[in-house]
């Protein structure tokens, strides 16, 4: 499944009752499955860990959607490596 298609597949699940609540109620519920992802990451528990990786994932898709953003799009800032240095991997020095 492409991105797209999973924006699509996440807009057909949700989107009539995800953009009813906006994108502040929605970007909540965004925020409690990151937390939710920090608790499997924690316990070392992969299956969960997955579970809520693409929990995540479903939630900024779905929040793409109300903003009129599409992912695959978005996500081409980074075709060329890091969107500062261009580099692969990145060479930016950290501060």
């Amino acid at each position: 499944m492409t991105i797209a298609e999973f924006q699509r597949r996440i807009e057909g699940i949700y989107y009539a009752r995800d953009s009813a609540r906006g994108t502040a109620g929605t970007f909540m519920w965004f925020a409690e499955e990151v937390g939710e992802l920090a608790r499997a990451l924690r316990r070392g528990d992969r299956q969960a860990t997955q579970d809520e990786f693409a929990d995540v994932f479903a939630w900024l898709a779905t929040l793409a959607s109300i903003q009129k953003v599409e992912l695959e799009q978005a996500v081409e800032k980074y075709a060329a490596g890091c969107p500062k240095c261009k580099r692969t991997p990145c060479g930016c020095v950290e501060s």
